[in-house]
């Protein structure tokens, strides 16, 4: 009785997969919205003005004022070989190839944000930019070679050890564009969604540097499929005092920093343009 009901099982689930794989097939004609529909509703980036008929997210990064800024601020990026960690969604990777970027080089360890980069790639013609899949952190451990510039948006505040990244950064180029979130204990009190997400701080030194991390959590967020946090459940943030006080003890004592903001609703940010 017991072998007939899991062979009366298996059958079913055979006959389920069977017509789900069918569900894998586009029966239209072939368009780019096909490609960028393969991961509907989880799409963070709107795609620039010249494709504005093509339907994604809703965040201008492939027009980001912050990455025109940070490219004044530096002389441009002409001719500038980069290293980008953690793309997402190739907005800013596309922005640099604008901007006559020599070469990108983005590192990005989420697989569907990796695919997505990909279909971005096709759909606008990227030619001078290279993605490859896995973690930044890693590679930046093992890495050798000098890069132009670094460009860390939207990364450091989902580490594990921000400090490590930023030297790390250091080691890389001699010019850095860091856009984060930081941590104003002032500001997250006063927002219920933010502080929920805060569990503790701990004071740590890293390679002489000491600072204070605060442990921030997830939770729900872990549960959209568009995700595009951290590879762990938790992070750490740092104070803006911290962030700028580790990146001189790390050689980039020319610092700008610009477009902060303490009413972004995941938490206050800034962006820093650094030199070494």
């Amino acid at each position: 009785m017991i072998r007939s009901l899991i062979a009366s099982t298996l059958r079913r689930s055979r006959r389920t997969n069977s017509l789900k794989i069918l569900d894998e097939y586009v029966s239209v004609a072939p368009n780019d919205q096909n490609a960028i529909d393969i991961f509907k509703g989880e799409w963070s980036s709107q795609f620039p003005g010249a494709r504005n008929e093509l339907k994604a997210g809703t965040v201008k990064l492939f027009d980001d004022a912050r990455i025109l800024w940070a490219g004044n601020q530096l002389g441009g990026f002409k001719g500038q070989r980069v290293i980008e960690l953690g793309p997402l969604e190739a907005g800013h990777t596309y922005m640099l190839e604008c901007l006559g970027a020599e070469s990108v080089l983005a590192i990005e360890a989420n697989k569907r944000a990796y695919l997505k980069c990909l279909i971005v790639k096709e759909l606008l013609g990227l030619r001078r930019s290279r993605f490859i899949l896995g973690d930044f952190v890693s590679f930046l451990r093992e890495n050798d070679n000098e890069f132009d510039v670094c460009l860390a948006s939207g990364v450091l505040y989902h580490m594990q050890n921000p400090c490590e990244l930023i030297h790390l950064i250091s080691k890389t180029s001699k010019k850095v564009v860091l856009w984060t979130h930081f941590f104003d204990e002032q500001v997250i009190q006063s927002k219920n969604h933010l502080a929920d997400k805060f569990s503790g701080r701990i004071r740590q030194k890293y390679n002489g540097f000491d600072h204070v991390l605060h442990k921030y959590v997830y939770g729900d967020a872990l549960a959209w499929r568009g995700f595009c946090g951290g590879g762990h459940s938790y992070s750490y943030w740092m104070s803006p005092e911290d962030i700028l006080a580790c990146l001189r003890f790390f050689g980039f004592e020319h610092l700008e920093v610009g477009f902060e903001d303490l009413d972004h609703p995941n938490g206050p940010c800034f962006l820093i343009v650094g030199r070494r």
